[in-house]
């Protein structure tokens, strides 16, 4: 049950099959609001509940001679915790999550993890493994009267785990207000935003916003490591232009601006008009992860809109 509830939230990926349009809409939103979650839950509990006890009357023979060895309750309890541990870890890492849906369109998220990240894929692995190992060897020197159930190595994995999550946190705190301290090439930062890196914990992505720019650099930590503001990649902001506020303007561009966080236009003349583009630059321009979402739209010579989607930047 804890496992099924676990990764049931994770049913509105199919919605990648739709396009970028239907990704961008039903992902992370559709199944992990506090409303659907609530409902996930009980929906799972139920089907749980309904097939032990189908079990225990054909294991039985009888209708209603014994107690159920599952109750509802207690499958609602482990279903929901299942349920809350995914959107927890959701709202650590990756683009976040609409915990408000359907009532309000509001992304949360707090940029202490990776989707994947390895540190915690090896604490979870070694706290699977390491009862297996004592256990063999144990085995291998003839010790066979005490078995390890694998309860203390999970708690300590665990406990670990919310160690490992608590130092991102502090780094993430320490990485943005050093980005926000500082200017870029003479420019005052207005926003900032700090994004792990998956392999190190002393490594940070950054981004800041400036009146004109959008920089990108790294943050290290570390012994005999500096940050360097005057290092970082610097993406200009379009120029204010009719083509510009027309693409904007857009539905798929206000869609958009919902969920970017440090949105980038980019206006280019062609034979009959404008293309206009407008992607999330808290995505490195190589990010080839479904979350990378473009707006990509056509104006005509009059500014009027002859196009407008989303697409994955992977596709463009």
């Amino acid at each position: 049950m804890l496992v099924v509830a676990g990764v049931a939230p994770d049913l509105d990926y199919a919605s990648y099959l739709g396009g970028a349009g239907s990704f961008l809409r039903s992902d992370r939103t559709l199944l992990h609001s506090l409303l659907s979650s609530f409902v996930l839950a009980i929906v799972l509990a139920a089907a749980f509940y309904f097939v032990a006890l189908r079990r225990d009357k054909k294991a039985s023979g009888l209708e209603d001679s014994r107690a159920p060895t599952l109750t509802f309750g207690a499958a609602f309890i482990v279903c929901a915790i299942g349920v809350a541990a995914h959107l927890l870890l959701d709202v650590a890492s990756g683009v976040g999550v609409q915990l408000l849906w359907p009532f309000r369109v509001r992304w949360f998220a707090l940029d202490l993890l990776r989707d994947l990240d390895l540190w915690i894929l090896m604490l979870l692995v070694a706290g699977l493994l390491l009862p297996m190992l004592i256990r063999l060897v144990n085995e291998e020197i003839g010790e066979r009267k005490k078995r390890t159930s694998g309860g203390g190595s999970a708690i300590a994995a665990l406990v670990l785990i919310l160690a490992y999550v608590g130092a991102r946190g502090i780094l993430h705190s320490r990485t943005v207000d050093l980005l926000e301290s500082h200017d870029y090439h003479g420019r005052v930062a207005l926003a900032a935003g700090a994004f792990p890196e998956s392999t190190s914990l002393l490594d940070w992505r950054g981004v800041v916003s400036t009146d004109n720019t959008i920089e990108e650099l790294g943050v290290p930590f570390g012994v005999g490591r500096e940050f360097d503001p005057e290092h970082s990649a610097t993406q200009y902001k379009p120029d204010d232009s009719p083509a510009l506020e027309a693409g904007e303007q857009t539905a798929a561009a206000q869609r958009f601006l919902k969920y970017a966080r440090f949105p980038l236009a980019s206006v280019v003349r062609t034979g009959n008009g404008y293309q206009f583009e407008l992607r999330d630059a808290r995505f490195a321009t190589d990010d080839a992860s479904p979350w990378n979402i473009l707006v990509r739209a056509r104006i005509g010579e009059n500014m009027d809109v002859l196009e407008q989607g989303f697409l994955f930047a992977s596709q463009r």
